[in-house]
C-alpha cells in the first residue's frame, strides 16, 4: 500500500480544475450581484458579500486539504457515529437556532450563522454508502430498503421542522443511488407518475377532464390488451388510485401547504397572475436573465442587479447575474462545466472497486444534479422556488463548505481506489 504522501499523483486532477473553475465565476458573480458603481467598491471588500465568499473559499480549500489528509478509512468507520451526531445537531436547530428567511435552519456562531442541513447531505451519503458496502447486503430485501429510506427519513423529517422545504426535498435524490445499486424502478416509475398527474391536475381548469382521459385510457388498455380478469382487475385499481391523486392535489394545496408555498405553486403554473405579488420573484429572474441576449450586458453591466429587481440575487438567483451579464454564451458556458462535472462524477463512481464508494460517489452526483436542475430550474419558472443554492455559485459558507466536503471525500475515495480489496 503506498503512503498518502503521493496522494497528489492519484487526486483526480480533472475534477479539481473543474471545481476551481465553477468556485471562481462564482466568486466573481457574487461580486457582481452585489456591485455599486457609484461606491467604488473592491472585490475583496470584506464589507461586502464578495469579500466574505473570499474568506470562505480560502477556508474551502484548507477543508479540502485536510480531507485529502486524513486517512480514506475514517469515512466509513465513523460514518455512523457521524450520522447520529448528525441528527442530534438537527433535533437542537429548531430549539436554539435563530431564523433567517422564514427558515429556523441556523445556529449563530457570533456574527456568523452555520446551516447543519448543508452538512446533512454529505453525513448522510457516507451512512447510505456505508450500509449498502456492508457485508450480505442485498438490494432487493425488504428490510435493507427499510433501512436505507429510515436513514434518509430522519434528517429530512428533522429539516422539514426548521420550515426549509428545499432541503429536504434534496434527500430524494437518494432513490436514484437505490435505483443504481439494483432496487426495482417500481418507486421511481411511482412518483414519477405521481408528480406529472400532480402537475397536470395544476393546470388543467376541471378534474373532470382528467378522469375521463383516465376512464378513455382504461378502456383502450381493456380493449387492446389481454383479457385476463387479473390483469383487468389491476388496471381498475391503478385507474382509482390515479383518480384519488387527482381529487387529493385540490385538498394538498389548499389544506397541507402554507401560504407561502400555495404561492410558489402558483407562480409556477401562472406568474403573470400576479406579477407585483407571489410572480414577482420569477417574473423579475425571466426578465433579468432574457434582457442578457446573446453575450450579455458586460460585467458589472447588469441594470435589473444592479437595481435590486431580483431578491436574493447573490444566492438562490445568482443565475439570473449570469444570464444577465454574460447572455445566452456565458449560460452555456456554466451549464456546460456543470455538465461536464456531472459526467465526471458518474464516470468516477462507476470505476470504484467497492459498494461503500461507488454508492457514495452517486450520491454525490445525485446531490449535485438535484441542486443544479432546479436551481437553474427555478430562476427559468421550469420549477416553483424552492430557495436552494447553485453548488459553488451561490453567497454562503455553509453550503460551499458542504458541497467542498461532499465533493472532496469522494475525491480522497477515488484516489485510493487501488488498494481497496472489497469485492462489488
Amino acid at each position: 500500500m503506498r503512503r498518502d504522501y503521493d496522494i497528489s499523483s492519484k487526486i483526480d486532477w480533472p475534477t479539481v480544475a473543474i471545481y476551481l473553475a465553477l468556485v471562481s465565476f462564482g466568486w466573481i458573480n457574487v461580486f457582481a450581484s452585489v456591485y455599486d458603481e457609484t461606491a467604488h467598491q473592491s472585490i475583496f471588500d470584506l464589507s461586502l458579500n464578495s469579500g466574505r465568499q473570499l474568506m470562505f473559499i480560502l477556508a474551502s480549500g484548507i477543508i479540502a486539504i485536510a480531507i485529502t489528509i486524513i486517512d480514506m478509512r475514517f469515512y466509513e468507520t465513523f460514518a455512523y457515529l457521524l450520522y447520529f451526531v448528525l441528527l442530534f445537531v438537527l433535533f437542537l436547530v429548531p430549539i436554539i437556532g435563530k431564523e433567517v428567511g422564514g427558515n429556523k435552519a441556523w445556529i449563530g456562531i457570533g456574527s456568523f450563522g452555520v446551516q447543519p442541513s448543508e452538512f446533512a447531505k454529505f453525513i448522510t451519503a457516507l451512512a447510505v454508502a456505508k450500509y449498502i458496502g456492508s457485508v450480505g447486503f442485498r438490494m432487493d430485501n425488504f428490510r435493507n430498503q427499510a433501512v436505507l429510506f429510515i436513514l434518509i427519513g430522519l434528517p429530512m423529517g428533522l429539516i422539514l421542522l426548521q420550515k426549509d422545504t428545499g432541503t429536504a426535498l434534496v434527500f430524494t435524490v437518494f432513490i436514484l443511488v437505490f435505483f443504481r445499486e439494483g432496487m426495482s424502478p417500481f418507486l421511481l416509475i411511482v412518483g414519477i407518475c405521481a408528480a406529472t398527474i400532480f402537475i397536470l391536475t395544476l393546470l388543467v381548469p376541471k378534474p373532470i377532464y382528467l378522469h375521463i382521459g383516465i376512464g378513455a385510457i382504461l378502456i383502450g388498455l381493456i380493449i387492446f390488451g389481454k383479457k385476463k380478469l387479473g390483469r383487468i382487475v389491476l388496471l381498475f385499481i391503478g385507474a382509482l388510485l390515479i383518480s384519488g391523486v387527482i381529487e387529493s392535489v385540490d385538498y394538498v394545496v389548499k389544506d397541507v401547504l402554507k401560504p407561502h408555498q400555495q404561492n410558489r405553486i402558483k407562480a409556477l403554473i401562472n406568474p403573470d397572475a400576479d406579477p407585483l405579488g407571489f410572480g414577482w420573484n420569477v417574473t423579475q429572474s425571466k426578465i433579468a436573465i432574457g434582457s442578457g441576449g446573446l453575450t450579455g450586458k458586460g460585467f458589472l453591466k447588469g441594470t435589473q442587479t444592479k437595481f435590486d429587481f431580483v431578491p436574493e440575487q447573490s444566492t438562490d438567483f445568482i443565475f439570473c447575474t449570469i444570464g444577465e451579464e454574460h447572455g445566452w454564451m456565458g449560460s452555456v458556458v456554466v451549464i456546460s462545466l456543470f455538465v461536464a462535472f456531472l459526467l465526471r462524477l458518474v464516470f468516477l463512481a462507476e470505476r470504484q472497486k467497492n459498494r461503500f464508494a461507488r454508492a457514495y460517489g452517486y450520491s454525490v452526483a445525485c446531490i449535485f444534479f438535484f441542486h443544479f436542475a432546479v436551481n437553474i430550474g427555478m430562476t427559468i419558472g421550469l420549477f416553483p422556488v424552492i430557495g436552494i443554492p447553485l453548488p459553488f455559485f451561490s453567497y454562503g459558507g455553509s453550503s460551499l463548505w458542504g458541497f467542498t466536503i461532499l465533493l472532496f471525500i469522494f475525491l480522497k475515495l477515488d484516489a485510493h481506489r487501488g488498494q481497496v480489496l472489497q469485492r462489488i
